[in-house]
């Protein structure tokens, strides 16, 4: 991939991001008990659901990382963490450091998160009760048992790597999960090319066909190239 163009990556990272970072991600109200039940897919390593549970917030995560054991999954994401400050060096130019401050402050809030995460999920119980080594299209949980299912930085950026029919499978399983009254959000909705996902208005078409109110939402936190905008999904 030419790197004027886009992200280059082989495979889907595992990042690390912390709760102020969802919260403006994701422009949703994630303070307290009143947040609900929330699900957190493709959360990787980041320390989103520790520092949800350590707010009072009932928090979980799925991804099919959790397989690994603790020093494994933390020796991957330590390795990430350095090859995707090395890629942005070359980028800083295109992204928007203004929550960040800098690409060295950027790295700096990985590896904090990425501590807490570990502490966390290096916690028996902790791994037990709150991560499920699972992955879309198909979540281990029962219908509508989620009032907020939120996906970071998998679906849309990686479109040149998943299908048409994944993403539409995958939308359609977060809203299964999710309950009435509920919702699902996605962010963001731009491929690594920085480019817009290239079939919304069909998987939109979908999501109305499934008995949702699909409608987009501006993020806090647009520091990739058009990001500024996030998928919401009310049921």
């Amino acid at each position: 991939m030419n790197t004027k163009q886009g992200y280059e990556q082989i495979g889907v990272a595992v990042t690390c991001r912390g709760f102020e970072e969802y919260a403006r991600m994701f422009g949703a109200d994630l303070r307290g008990p009143a947040a609900g039940r929330v699900l957190d897919i493709a959360g990787g390593a980041s320390s989103f659901t520790a520092d949800a549970e350590a707010a009072g917030i009932d928090a979980y995560a799925a991804d099919p990382r959790y397989a690994l054991e603790s020093e494994e999954l933390v020796r991957e994401a330590e390795g990430e963490i350095a090859v995707s400050a090395a890629k942005l060096e070359k980028l800083r130019d295109r992204y928007d450091f203004s929550y960040y401050g800098s690409l060295d402050r950027h790295r700096a809030g990985r590896e904090a998160s990425l501590r807490r995460f570990a502490a966390h999920y290096g916690d028996p119980a902790k791994r037990a009760e709150r991560y499920a080594a699972a992955s879309l299209p198909r979540l281990p949980y029962a219908d509508g048992r989620f009032d907020l299912v939120l996906c970071s930085h998998f679906l849309f950026l990686y479109e040149d790597q998943f299908d048409e029919r994944f993403h539409r499978e995958a939308v359609l399983e977060m809203m299964r999960v999710c309950k009435r009254g509920g919702a699902v959000r996605i962010y963001p909705i731009v491929s690594l090319r920085w480019t817009p996902y290239a079939h919304m208005d069909a998987l939109l078409d979908a999501v109305r066909g499934a008995g949702g109110n699909p409608g987009f939402y501006a993020s806090e936190l647009p520091f990739i190239p058009e990001s500024e905008l996030g998928l919401f999904v009310n049921l």
